[in-house]
């Protein structure tokens, strides 16, 4: 294959790349001479890395108002319904409605996944299904499997046990969620037993992470201590982390410094949190999400994630990574130029070092030919008008293609723009 005429992202002037088996052989101009090869012609469109979703619950989408809808937008009552829910699981169910939602993502560019799968049931079902699941679509999507106990570990009849058989049983990563254990000494007690068995068998961290509004919610110390006394610090990531929306500076300045020296992931879920946080509160609401330019700021690697999509925790969604940009930089104060340019890092090249995979991603010469093309001139264009890809190559295979969206324009005295384009 042979794209032409496209701008790459972080490389200057108008360029070709020549893909050969599979892999990115050449990026230059002007690459010519090639026989026998599908040509793209990019029309000076932007081409980059695949998406990156940092953090997905596949086992849950696309299940919102089944069988009732959240009424009050809380944690705790999407727990409910899904406990509901549960009674009709099957591993065809999620198998089907994860394959809905992926081919969501795919058409919008998604070709890398970290999703979490609840083993906080003890027949590990719903592991099973994302497992067989995974193998049935590596040759479209790399889905990291993250064993994730829902209900915590310790307050969970066998949690540890099932823990350990997940990861047995294939899950990449293993996590704990602290901050729903019943005590501050089960939380820690939680992440001890979780890097035990995380050391054992060698695998990635990801926990969910101080997930609420209280901020005496301190399990990220924690978490962050651990990863240095393990030495796995770029190997552990936060997930959420909002009780740090609610610390006061004092301590945050103290923490930030335990922090840098650990060298953690740090994984955000806007549109999820902005939904679920300051349920609880009067007038000013707080809004739950973490503190992402300090972070930034101070070095630390911080990717997003789509988290929840149309399940009883969030009612909207279509894995869009763009939409879960977007919000965050309203949110984050991220609006200076500077700032949307950066900004395509989280979605991109800080989430394959969340999942440990940037020694095979990005647009480089040898690596795989896995990437996306967009109309678009930068990326201030793309996240403004949230301009979807035309292609995304996988392995120098189109696995998805779309036209560009156009409109029929009527203004006064019955005039018309025909294939009108919103630029």
């Amino acid at each position: 294959m042979l794209i032409k005429n496209v701008r790459v992202r972080n490389r200057k002037g108008i360029l070709d790349i020549y893909i050969k088996n599979g892999k990115i052989e050449k990026i230059s101009e002007n690459i010519n001479n090639i026989d026998h090869v599908q040509v793209i012609d990019g029309k000076e469109a932007f081409v980059m890395p695949p998406y990156v979703d940092s953090h997905n619950h596949f086992d849950y989408a696309a299940t919102y108002g089944q069988p009732v809808h959240n009424k009050s937008g809380t944690l705790f009552e999407g727990l409910d319904i899904w406990e509901m829910r549960k009674k009709r699981l099957t591993e065809s169910d999620i198998k089907k409605r994860a394959e809905k939602v992926l081919e969501w993502q795919i058409a919008q560019g998604v070709q890398y996944i970290r999703t979490h799968v609840n083993v906080s049931e003890r027949d590990l079902m719903s592991l099973s299904a994302m497992l067989e699941f995974r193998e049935e679509m590596k040759k479209f999507v790399d889905i990291q499997i993250v064993a994730f106990p829902q209900y915590g570990l310790l307050n969970f009849e066998n949690g540890l046990e099932l823990l350990e058989e997940a990861i047995k049983m294939g899950a990449e990563v293993v996590g704990a969620i602290p901050h729903l254990e019943d005590t501050r000494e089960d939380a820690v007690a939680s992440l001890e037993r979780m890097f035990e068995i995380a050391e054992k068998y060698q695998v990635l961290v990801d926990v969910h992470c101080d997930e609420i509004d209280d901020d005496q919610s301190r399990s990220l110390e924690v978490l962050a201590s651990l990863a240095r006394k393990y030495e796995m610090g770029p190997l552990v990531t936060a997930s959420h982390t909002t009780a740090m929306h609610s610390y006061n500076n004092a301590y945050t300045a103290k923490l930030f410094r335990l922090l840098e020296r650990t060298n953690i992931n740090f994984v955000v879920n806007p549109v999820i949190n902005l939904h679920l946080q300051g349920r609880y509160d009067s007038y000013p609401v707080r809004r739950g999400v973490t503190r992402v330019k300090e972070l930034l700021e101070a070095g630390l690697n911080v990717s997003l994630g789509n988290d929840d999509i149309t399940d009883p925790f969030y009612p909207f969604g279509t894995g869009n990574m763009l939409d879960v940009l977007y919000m965050l930089l309203h949110v984050s104060h991220l609006l200076g130029y500077e700032h949307i340019r950066n900004s395509f890092d989280l979605i991109t090249t800080n989430g394959a070092q969340t999942l440990n995979i940037k020694e095979h991603y990005g647009i480089e010469e040898g690596k795989p030919a896995n990437l996306i093309i967009l109309p678009a001139e930068n990326e201030y264009d793309i996240i403004r008008r949230r301009i979807k890809p035309i292609y995304s190559i996988r392995n120098g295979e189109i696995i998805a293609k779309s036209t560009p969206e156009t409109f029929n324009v009527y203004l006064d005295k019955g005039a018309k723009r025909v294939n009108f384009k919103i630029d």
